[in-house]
């Protein structure tokens, strides 16, 4: 038996049929209509009335006065009926140290919170000194490189609503070359640039992508050169920790279920 053959034995074709349009309402942003959703699921009317029934009945779809269908925010209620951001932390923290005791060297992880960027874990390298920053700070978006990872990978909307809340006024405040430095960015899949706070500390950084790759947090290495320890990785051996640490969160998708 093939896996495809076996997984076919345990369908559930009204559950699919409810995730289809689930999915598809989630995907649309000014709702459809009972027959727009038919055709877009290759179904009749008929065939996914009564799923609707039940979705609008059990809140997690609303029929809108103009007789269409939208989702609501239940599913996101219950995404988050248990704190995600400590799951998220907890998920991480292993890989963090991990990559601060092989790359020798601190690292934080970096999440939004209402379009400002705030520190929600923090690993020191091995050692008795660091550059590090502590759990709770609020950082910049435009001249760190965790800002601009997040700027990087944001759609046009979410990238104007996030400097928005910078208050930087009018667009000629922004950093000159910003957008081209994104663009770059988002090339190579993460920032390697010049700490604008530190001298001689280089931030590497690097995205956590959620289920829909979206990011959902940065990590980030404050790298400075070892100059006590000549074995010690150097800046394109630790980017490449972080790389892998980076890619290893986002395959324990901490914040699903």
């Amino acid at each position: 038996m093939t896996v495809e053959e076996d997984g076919d034995r345990y369908r559930a074709p009204a559950l699919d049929k409810g995730l289809d349009i689930l999915e598809l309402l989630a995907a649309t942003a000014d709702g459809l209509s009972q027959a727009e959703i038919a055709k877009a699921l290759d179904r009749t009317p008929n065939e996914i009335y009564r799923m609707l029934d039940r979705l609008v009945r059990r809140a997690y779809v609303r029929r809108t006065p103009e007789d269409r269908y939208e989702i609501t925010l239940k599913l996101f209620e219950l995404a988050h009926a248990r704190p995600p951001m400590t799951r998220m932390v907890s998920q991480a923290m292993p890989v963090l140290r991990s990559f601060a005791l092989k790359a020798e060297q601190a690292v934080h992880l970096v999440v939004q919170d209402r379009n400002l960027l705030v520190v929600v874990a923090q690993v020191d390298g091995p050692g008795y000194w660091n550059v590090s920053i502590r759990v709770g700070s609020r950082i910049s978006l435009v001249n760190t490189g965790s800002g601009h990872v997040f700027l990087a990978f944001s759609t046009p909307e979410e990238r104007q609503l996030m400097l928005d809340a910078q208050d930087l006024g009018s667009p000629q405040r922004l950093p000159q070359g910003l957008e081209a430095r994104l663009e770059g960015v988002a090339a190579q899949g993460y920032e390697s640039m010049p700490s604008a706070q530190t001298p001689g500390v280089f931030n590497l950084s690097v995205p956590i992508f959620g289920p829909l790759n979206s990011v959902l947090a940065v990590i980030t290495c404050p790298y400075t050169q070892r100059l006590d320890k000549l074995d010690a990785p150097n800046m394109n051996a630790v980017l490449k920790l972080l790389q892998q640490a980076g890619q290893e969160i986002s395959q324990r998708r901490p914040v699903e279920g």
